[in-house]
C-alpha cells in the first residue's frame, strides 16, 4: 500500500490539501486529527477533567472512534454515531491538544491509524504521521505558515460558519497550542528528516497540492 504523510501545526492547512490530494490520486484520506477531536468531544460530554492524565486514561477505553466514507466523504464515527458537525469548536481544538499527550489515548488512535493505511492506499495528516504513525512512508511533508496566516485562515472560517472570532485571540491559542505540540513528551510536532519542509504561508490551495503531487510524481 502506498501512503502520503503530512505532518505540521494547527492551522498549516494539512486537512483541506490532504483531501485535495487524495481525491486527485484516488486514495483514502484520514484526518487523524478529527479521530483526537472525537475522543475530546467524548471527553468533554461525560464532564471528565481533561487535564486529569489518569481519569482521560480509564475514560479512553469506553470511546469507539472509526473512521467510515460515505459519498466519498470521511465520516468520524465515535460510539456509532456520526460527530463531524461536533467536533469543530475551538473548545474541542484545545481540548483534543490536552488530551492527545495522554499516551492510553495515542497507542489507542495510532493502531487504528495503522490499520486504515495497511488495507489502502492513504493520505494521512496529523502531527506525527511521518515520525510515528507511518514512519515508512513513501512521502512525507512537514506542512507550516506563520501564526499570523494560520490566525486569519482560522477567523475566516469562523467568520464564515456565521460564528462569532477575535483573530488575536485566535493567534495566541495558536501559538499555544504549537508550544503544547511541541513539548509534549509522547510524539511531540517535529520535522521527520526525511520530510519536505513546505511553508504555505504565500501559497494558494492549488498551488500547494500541485507542489505534492510533483513530489509524488
Amino acid at each position: 500500500m502506498a501512503a502520503i504523510a503530512i505532518d505540521g501545526p494547527a492551522g498549516a492547512g494539512k486537512s483541506t490539501i490532504a483531501k485535495l490530494v487524495s481525491k486527485r490520486l484516488g486514495f483514502i484520506y484520514v484526518d487523524t486529527g478529527a479521530m483526537y477531536r472525537a475522543m475530546a468531544l467524548f471527553m468533554l460530554e461525560r464532564g471528565t477533567d481533561i487535564n486529569d492524565q489518569k481519569a482521560v486514561a480509564e475514560e479512553a477505553q469506553h470511546a469507539q472512534i472509526s473512521i467510515r466514507h460515505e459519498n466519498g466523504e470521511q465520516a468520524v464515527i465515535l460510539n456509532g454515531e456520526n460527530v463531524n458537525g461536533r467536533i469543530r469548536t475551538q473548545q474541542v481544538s484545545d481540548a483534543a491538544s490536552t488530551v492527545s499527550t495522554v499516551g492510553e489515548v495515542r497507542e489507542r488512535l495510532v493502531a487504528l491509524q495503522r490499520e486504515l493505511a495497511a488495507s489502502t492506499d492513504v493520505v494521512m495528516d496529523g502531527r506525527d504521521i511521518g515520525t510515528v504513525v507511518l514512519p515508512d512512508a513513501k512521502l512525507k511533508i512537514f506542512m507550516t505558515a506563520s501564526s499570523e496566516v494560520r490566525a486569519h485562515r482560522r477567523y475566516l472560517e469562523l467568520v464564515e460558519k456565521g460564528m462569532e472570532a477575535e483573530e488575536e485571540q485566535i493567534r495566541r491559542e495558536i501559538e499555544e497550542r504549537d508550544e503544547r505540540d511541541r513539548t509534549r513528551a509522547i510524539s511531540p510536532l517535529r520535522q521527520a528528516e526525511d520530510a519536505v519542509l513546505l511553508d504555505t504561508s504565500d501559497l494558494s490551495i492549488d498551488e500547494v497540492a500541485e507542489r505534492i503531487l510533483e513530489l509524488w510524481k
